[in-house]
């Protein structure tokens, strides 16, 4: 076979970067040894995998097909291998963790820390995702644990979920902002003639989600909340903010908040992951998790004067 693994992985790695440099920068390769794959493997295929555009490296047909199909391959030959740890050992060989945005990732990094003192060899790898980005993560295998993933899960089930919290949405918007002098509570057809500042939903193969914004509003669509609370305070437009990250902003007074006719996005977050995975640091961050301390720093809430274990079964 002229094919192997490793060859499959310096060509995503290149088409994910852009070019050899970066793709061997990111796999802490040198760029001839990945140009010697490459050759090595167009000779042994008879194809041209890549061509220049510019200071670009780009797939051609044929070697788009080969990527596609091969990070099937890919996909398949990770999930056995962490199948083989999970025997082995117990302990996963990576376990993948998508975070809601709307949390505070920051509550995470004790819990992260402990982790690494049980010493159990497992990778952990963290991704941010937005409303329907939780479940598509868990639902495409690109996540195995959903911290806050928002709203009722996607149908077909398969997932278990626990009540993590609820969100703290506040509308809000700059004070030179035409709707901050508007009478209250802001009707919808008011707020509809002013432009949302949203950050899109991180879905790739499940329906894209939306929240508190109406249908036909003009957007700008921004990567993050860091961005959002930005461009909310330049007066660049309106829309919900969690509450803890919009507060100080409403404290300096660079930020109004509204009342809204239309009752805000307060969608439920779960703790989610799927009901087929097994493995010890599962077990560990969902017993954790559990802590009604860490739950409400990860809200942005304050803490409880005596913060406890819920001890809640899980449910389907």
């Amino acid at each position: 076979m002229q094919i192997s693994l490793d060859a499959l992985q310096i060509l995503d790695a290149i088409d994910a970067r852009g070019s050899f440099a970066a793709a061997a920068e990111a796999l802490h390769r040198v760029p001839s040894a990945l140009t010697h794959a490459v050759r090595k493997l167009e000779v042994d295929l008879a194809v041209t995998l890549f061509v220049r555009q510019g200071r670009r490296a780009v797939l051609t047909p044929a070697g788009r097909l080969l990527l596609e199909e091969g990070r099937h391959l890919l996909s398949a030959a990770g999930e056995l291998e962490c199948r083989v740890k999970r025997i082995a050992t117990g302990w996963e060989h990576e376990l993948r963790i998508a975070v809601e945005a709307v949390l505070d990732v920051n509550a995470l990094w004790p819990l992260v820390g402990d982790f690494y003192k049980e010493m159990s060899g497992t990778r952990l790898r963290l991704t941010t995702e937005v409303l329907g980005g939780c479940w598509d993560a868990l639902a495409t295998r690109r996540a195995d644990l959903a911290i806050g993933a928002p709203g009722d899960m996607p149908p077909g089930g398969g997932y278990r979920t626990r009540l993590l919290g609820r969100s703290q949405p506040v509308f809000a918007m700059a004070p030179s902002h035409p709707l901050a002098k508007a009478r209250e509570p802001l009707p919808a057809a008011e707020i509809l003639k002013h432009r949302a500042v949203v950050i899109a939903d991180t879905s790739r193969q499940l329906l894209a989600r939306t929240a508190g914004l109406l249908t036909g509003q003009d957007t700008l669509v921004v990567p993050d909340f860091a961005a959002k609370l930005a461009a909310q305070v330049a007066g660049l437009g309106v829309g919900h903010l969690p509450l803890p990250l919009a507060a100080p902003e409403i404290a300096a007074g660079r930020l109004v908040p509204k009342r809204t006719i239309e009752p805000g996005p307060d969608l439920p977050l779960h703790v989610a992951w799927r009901s087929d995975h097994e493995g010890r640091a599962l077990e560990w961050f969902l017993e954790r998790l559990e802590d009604e301390g860490l739950r409400a720093r990860l809200l942005g809430e304050a803490p409880p004067k005596r913060a406890r274990r819920a001890g809640r079964s899980p449910s389907r």
